[in-house]
């Protein structure tokens, strides 16, 4: 028996409900913020991420479903959103249109990694991608959304922020960073020592226990910010304190991939074991630039689907619809032409195999129908359709003309 590939999952039945309802709900925000829908291909060429994630990266370096296609091109498919926006951005020429350009997403991304709860290979995320504002009100504006979204859902967490600096304090602060790292070299895991020649910063990223004890002695980028780096995080906590959201800095927090500058964010769940990230983002001013377009603010935010998924509070589902049923084989085709005619109107199940009224009775109740209406030798012969109301639990027979 062929069997899904693994870390590779089919969605059905109440996980589709609730991957619906997290999508619908998303995008309804989004709107609301003023954010409209781009759709961005599964596969790019692979260059695209290896020059805005970067090298350094675990994506890149060891995670991606890379392959050569059979026009001899090196494509990958997409392991994140965020870069094939600003892909998408460039090669329209919005970077020189000028203005304010806000999308949202949502799709499949894909990562080789070792599959475990919330953590898959073909795995969705819902993302955020706004373009021409330098301003740290918009990096706020993104944190409100997330925890938009996340209160509607009615899912707890814990915003954690910090700020990356940018080229006028990061180089600084790198060069302070390697001098700590090499004075515990020794001590450090094989990526950590790597990551220390291609982007120190990513150390303080690291999951090995005894790294991250050897990090808290670290030095703290937020204690060498410049004037300007620091007067935004100042007011991106102003606004937040404003609008009560509630927050923890968390001087480590670096975010996975290597566009990121100035402010990065992460919400975080106590409920879904150690991977406990279930959005985060940031501001990436630099990414634009990085892929040949014109220098472009940016700032935007992921979240992953299946992180989410058990901790969606689902609104009480109601019955909607009807179900459409024959007693008899010779009224069958009856059925079928009333439930078309219905279609255009409302949700309808139809039942093409002839059924006593209790079995129809349990069919409709399985599908959470609203009505359920049936026709036998009677109704057949005096024009009519038997119909119940399964929420007030009555019922009726009424002309088909009416139905």
């Amino acid at each position: 028996m062929i069997k899904s590939l693994r870390g590779m999952n089919d969605i059905l039945s109440e996980d589709y409900e609730r991957f619906t309802y997290f999508i619908n709900l998303a995008t309804q925000v989004a709107q609301n913020y003023g954010f409209h829908f781009i759709e961005t291909p599964l596969l790019e060429e692979t260059a695209l991420f290896k020059r805005s994630v970067g090298e350094s990266s675990d994506i890149v370096g060891k995670e991606m479903y890379q392959f050569t296609d059979k026009g001899e091109n090196d494509v990958c498919l997409r392991p994140e959103g965020t870069a094939g926006v600003v892909r998408a951005f460039i090669q329209q020429k919005l970077d020189r249109a000028g203005g304010t350009h806000r999308f949202f997403y949502h799709g499949a991304m894909f990562r080789y990694e070792r599959p475990q709860k919330g953590r898959l290979r073909q795995f969705h995320q819902f993302g955020v991608e706004s373009f021409g504002v330098d301003s740290v009100y918009e990096d706020a504006t993104m944190i409100m959304m997330v925890a938009d979204i996340l209160k509607r859902c009615g899912i707890g967490y814990r915003l954690q922020i910090n700020s990356l600096g940018d080229q006028n304090c990061m180089p600084q602060y790198r060069d302070s960073l390697v001098s700590f790292i090499e004075s515990v070299e020794e001590e450090i895991c094989e990526d950590c020592k790597r990551r220390k020649s291609t982007n120190p910063i990513r150390v303080l990223d690291c999951k090995n226990t005894h790294c991250q004890l050897l990090y808290t002695k670290a030095p703290k980028l937020i204690n060498s910010l410049c004037e300007g780096c620091e007067s935004d995080f100042t007011k991106l906590k102003q606004i937040l304190d404003d609008n009560g959201v509630a927050y923890e800095i968390d001087t480590n927090l670096v975010r996975g991939l290597d566009y990121y500058s100035k402010t990065a964010f992460e919400f975080v769940s106590d409920n879904i074991g150690s991977q406990s990230a279930i959005a985060g983002g940031g501001r990436y001013d630099r990414l634009v630039e990085f892929l040949d377009g014109r220098a472009t603010p940016a700032v935007g935010f992921a979240m992953g689907i299946e992180r989410l998924m058990e901790l969606i509070v689902m609104p009480e589902s109601k019955r909607e619809g009807y179900y459409i049923g024959a007693m008899d084989a010779e009224t069958v085709d009856l059925v079928v032409q009333l439930t078309q005619s219905k279609r255009s109107e409302v949700k309808v199940t139809c039942e093409y195999k002839a059924k006593n009224l209790k079995n129809h009775l349990k069919a409709a109740d399985k599908v959470n129908a609203k009505y359920c209406c049936v026709i036998g030798e009677n109704e057949h012969k005096d024009g009519t359709i038997w119909v119940k109301d399964l929420e007030a639990k009555s019922e009726s027979v009424i002309p088909l003309r009416n139905f």
